[in-house]
């Protein structure tokens, strides 16, 4: 309640300073929501656009850039894009607590708010994609195959973050993305062996299953392997099994 009363104290203020009629708070929780509501309208306003009025009140009050966004997905729900695209990119920290308000209040589906957020700051896609999942545990498959496809150069730490918090979905995870984009085969068998050493067979045979016809990417795993310190004879045998070439075998054992 003292937290409230503080925030709307700081609006307060900034509403004198921008030459807003400043209102006295009420301690009534619906009167502090109209009391917000007024202000972000106001500020939406005088900047003609949600998403200007959201990244100035975000770099004044970086604290409250939530409670911000709860407001202005309530007020405006048909511009739930900008609000959380202009939130993310000003406050990137706030990035897991922005995407579990969107999809708590289901503006969007799941992925295209995972989408949305990892377009507005791509570097906090770990964040992104263990929120949504953590949220919508169901569409984990969904979430995979657009994080990757979204942020292709982040497929390795995607599936290493999702498999930490989902170790028994590890094979579906490494499937789907590497049948979304197989090229990242190589640095997702990297992150995967990395943290999940005890579980190298299906690691190795998965990666290679799912990457028939992609010979370069088929050498480059095997590769990976063996860097792992997977033993030699049992790479021959997952690559036998899966129809690679000796050739092929001895080329990406070759260093």
């Amino acid at each position: 309640m003292v937290r409230k009363i503080w925030l709307l104290n700081v609006i307060a203020c900034a509403m004198v300073c921008t030459g807003l009629q400043a209102v006295t708070p009420s301690v009534n929780d619906s009167a502090n929501l109209e009391f917000q509501k007024k202000f972000l309208k106001r500020q939406v306003s005088q900047t003609m656009s949600v998403g200007r009025a959201i990244r100035s009140i975000a770099s004044h009050y970086p604290q409250d850039i939530v409670s911000v966004v709860d407001v202005a997905l309530d007020t405006y729900p048909d511009r739930y894009q900008e609000i959380i695209h202009a939130a993310i990119s000003t406050q990137p920290a706030a990035t897991e607590e922005i995407v579990q308000l969107a999809i708590k209040k289901n503006v969007s589906s799941c992925p295209s708010i995972v989408k949305l957020a990892i377009n507005a700051e791509p570097t906090y896609v770990d964040f992104v994609v263990q929120a949504a999942a953590n949220a919508t545990p169901e569409e984990l498959d969904e979430i995979v195959r657009v994080a990757v496809l979204t942020e292709p150069d982040s497929a390795d730490s995607i599936v290493q973050t999702l498999s930490i918090e989902h170790p028994n979905k590890i094979i579906e995870i490494m499937t789907t993305a590497l049948n979304t984009v197989p090229y990242v085969g190589e640095y997702v068998v990297e992150a995967l062996l990395a943290v999940f050493p005890m579980r190298k067979d299906e690691v190795v045979k998965t990666a290679i299953n799912n990457t028939r016809d992609q010979r370069e990417q088929q050498i480059r795993i095997l590769s990976a392997a063996q860097n792992a310190g997977v033993d030699e004879n049992m790479i021959r045998e997952y690559a036998s099994g899966a129809g690679i070439s000796n050739e092929d075998i001895n080329l990406a054992l070759a260093d």
